[in-house]
């Protein structure tokens, strides 16, 4: 197993965590309410085309509504079309399914305690600030990533974007002033790692709310994709890259 390269407990000052499926499962509910408004949107442009919650899911993970729904549109021969009203929409529906659904996940909440001592947390998310308020609330994660470390491709720069662009990660490395190889990212899905290593930051792949059957294919495509090794849940982060800070070898598996 390779070991974590000797500079980066000195190096890394922040954790850059992703959040839908990674700090809290989101993923598979979120694709509940948003297959309904994608359905709805290709169904308003003539598209004979429907989507199950699961083909959301793996057409669009990693990326939010609106680059799904300008990409889905374009493949349709729908390139000019407006789809703002379809993303308040899918934002208001979203969020209220997310918000009667998700609930706290203790041990994760734990070992964000114990990272929490030694490292700055931050959000940096492709979702709207909206619908992360409802989930940090819903799972009880607000006093360890509160608003003001919350970063989104959609809400927090000049022109909204998603993962893989890198803009998302370069804007919360410059608001939290840190170079790009201080923050580790911590990510679950393909397009989230592209996004980071673009950006410069090193990056640790999550597989706690992968199911179960694509986590091997995961771990692989992660990986392929930069990530530097791959953690089962945020326990095992923590008991990974704390021993580091305290001069014990860590070995992070592949």
């Amino acid at each position: 197993m390779p070991t974590v390269p000797p500079s980066l407990p000195e190096q890394v000052t922040h954790l850059l965590c992703d959040a839908d499926g990674n700090l809290f499962p989101s993923e598979e509910p979120a694709f509940e309410a948003s297959a309904e408004v994608t359905n709805a949107f290709l169904a308003s442009l003539g598209i004979d085309r429907s989507y199950t919650p699961t083909e959301l899911r793996t057409a669009a993970t990693g990326m939010n509504f609106r680059s799904t729904a300008a990409t889905l549109a374009a493949q349709a021969g729908h390139p000019d079309v407006d789809v703002e009203p379809w993303v308040a929409e899918e934002r208001r529906a979203v969020t209220e399914h997310l918000g009667r659904t998700l609930r706290p996940h203790p041990p994760t909440q734990e070992a964000l305690r114990r990272l929490a001592e030694r490292f700055t947390l931050a959000v940096v998310s492709s979702s709207a600030l909206a619908r992360l308020a409802v989930c940090f609330t819903a799972t009880g994660l607000d006093d360890l990533l509160p608003a003001g470390r919350r970063f989104s491709a959609e809400d927090s720069l000049p022109t909204p974007t998603s993962k893989p662009d890198p803009a998302v990660y370069r804007h919360a490395c410059a608001q939290l002033g840190i170079a790009p190889e201080q923050g580790l990212a911590v990510e679950d899905a393909v397009a989230g790692v592209r996004s980071a290593v673009a950006a410069g930051c090193p990056v640790v792949g999550n597989l706690l709310f992968v199911l179960p059957e694509e986590r091997a294919e995961r771990s692989a495509a992660l990986l392929d994709a930069g990530a530097l090794a791959v953690v089962s849940s945020w326990s095992e982060l923590a008991d990974l890259l704390l021993p580091a800070l305290a001069g014990r070898p860590v070995e992070m598996a592949r």
